[in-house]
């Protein structure tokens, strides 16, 4: 009986205190089709025994009626829980599930394969810290896995684990692990990893996922479990400069004013000198307050209401930070964007662009290039397709506050929203500012009536590419 155990039994209050001190990582699961994402987790919480006897009971009843396993439990079934996803035995939305171990507490997305879901996969990847990457032993390292992997990369997961999956189809050959560890590494030397572990199991018969296994004896690392319980995240979830986009003006009574929001950033203190953006007004810090208490300071992640010693004009959408540290201020900057509608993105076009709590409207003036998936190479580029990635240059019609967003992915992050239809269709991930100037030498003087053929042809013919557009519009 482990420690956990007898507390739960004798104490539940140090019980719960002693989960409540756990470090939490989040880690999504991605990759191509059928690689087997869903198995893996089920796996995953079958053998470290997180599945409760009515849901393992509920599970063995669907595996008879939607199960791909014949006779055999279909652990897959544990996160995919719509009725088209058990249909057709696949992953449509992101799913998320808990679980905890004498270490550490996970939160896992099980992100799609299929292509037509890369937005899906990008939503669950934008608050992990980790990302498992599965790769079917016998296929290799295919065209989604390249995806996922550059995806993982642009929205700054900086741990990743390389899932060599079925290798019980592959007669469990160590030949084969090296062949595919080889050809993903050669692949993530050009991504902005830091630290990539490539481990060899079977999901479905449970090699090397939670416990070791006699067929995989050639191989000397940790299982999948020991390697999420170890691996070192506190760098990741540190971002250095206090900033909270103010979500909300609380103001109870004509003798309460403060402003509600969860901290993206940084600490602060009773005290502090804080700036607010995009006014520049200044202040200090009266009081923290919080549901369980007023505190002397609080810390990235927490929600929390400020009061300020002085009366300003503060409204949602705006930023408070340290005054000797300020967010960026501009209307224009480059972003990689992962356009996400199946209307192509087209220049100039008028977009909302939403940031941690505000609002603004503006155009992508220009792709400076599309990025080769498989190959990572820049190719030029008018525009951007369903699924496409490239940097961008963005030009607001208000001034926004932000930071780029290797420095602070929640205010270095937005989403492009079309005006008509209120659908997300792009997610972007800043930069850095550039000027004016830089922006009027750009050659993307596009007229509305450019804009609309090309869309009303795309529409009609698309699997016309931009070049056979272009000529018949000149004609």
């Amino acid at each position: 009986m482990t420690n956990e155990s007898n507390l739960l039994e004798t104490d539940i209050l140090a019980y719960l205190k002693c989960h409540e001190e756990k470090d939490l990582l989040q880690f999504l699961t991605c990759g191509s089709v059928d690689d087997g994402k869903s198995t893996l987790i089920g796996r995953l919480l079958h053998d470290s025994k997180m599945i409760f006897e009515d849901q393992l009971a509920a599970i063995e009843k669907d595996s008879k009626k939607s199960g791909t396993q014949g006779d055999e439990i279909d652990l897959a079934l544990l996160v995919d829980g719509l009725q088209s996803e058990r249909e057709q035995g696949i992953t449509i939305d992101v799913a998320y599930r808990y679980f905890a171990t004498e270490k550490r507490k996970f939160i896992i997305a099980d992100t799609p394969g299929h292509e037509q879901y890369t937005r899906n996969m990008a939503t669950g990847a934008s608050n992990c810290d980790l990302a498992v990457i599965l790769i079917d032993a016998r296929a290799g390292v295919k065209s989604q896995t390249r995806r996922h992997s550059y995806i993982a990369s642009l929205l700054g997961i900086k741990h990743i684990i390389v899932a060599v999956n079925k290798m019980d189809l592959v007669d469990y050959k160590q030949s084969v692990f090296d062949e595919v560890k080889k050809e993903y590494m050669a692949f993530s030397q050009q991504l902005n990893f830091d630290d990539i572990q490539v481990l060899p199991m079977s999901a479905l018969r449970g090699d090397n996922v939670v416990n070791n296994s006699k067929e995989l004896g050639w191989f000397n690392g940790p299982t999948m479990m020991t390697a999420l319980e170890e691996v070192k995240i506190g760098e990741v979830k540190s971002n250095k400069e206090f900033r909270l986009p103010v979500q909300w003006v609380n103001r109870p009574s004509s003798e309460f004013r403060g402003f509600s929001g969860t901290i993206a950033g940084g600490l602060v203190k009773v005290g502090d000198s804080i700036t607010v953006l995009p006014s520049g007004k200044q202040s200090t810090v009266k009081s923290i307050v919080t549901f369980d208490g007023e505190l002397a300071s609080a810390e990235n992640g927490q929600a929390v209401t400020i009061t300020l010693n002085d009366e300003i004009d503060i409204s949602r959408g705006d930023m408070l930070c340290h005054t000797s540290h300020l967010a960026q201020m501009g209307k224009h900057f480059e972003a990689d964007l992962v356009w996400m509608s199946e209307d192509a993105l087209m220049p100039n076009k008028q977009y909302d662009f939403k940031f941690a709590s505000k609002y603004a409207s503006g155009s992508i003036v220009e792709v400076i290039h599309r990025v080769d998936i498989n190959s990572l190479q820049q190719i030029d580029a008018t525009h951007l397709e369903l699924n496409e990635i490239g940097p961008c240059k963005v030009r607001l019609t208000q001034q926004v506050a932000f930071d780029n967003y290797k420095d602070n992915r929640q205010t270095g992050a937005f989403i492009v929203i079309d005006r008509l239809s209120n659908i997300t269709v792009a997610a972007g991930m800043i930069k850095r500012p550039f000027n004016i100037d830089e922006d009027e030498e750009s050659p993307t003087n596009i007229s509305v009536f450019e804009i609309e053929f090309n869309q009303l042809v795309r529409k009609h013919f698309p699997h016309w590419d931009a070049q056979d557009v272009s000529q018949l519009f000149n004609k």
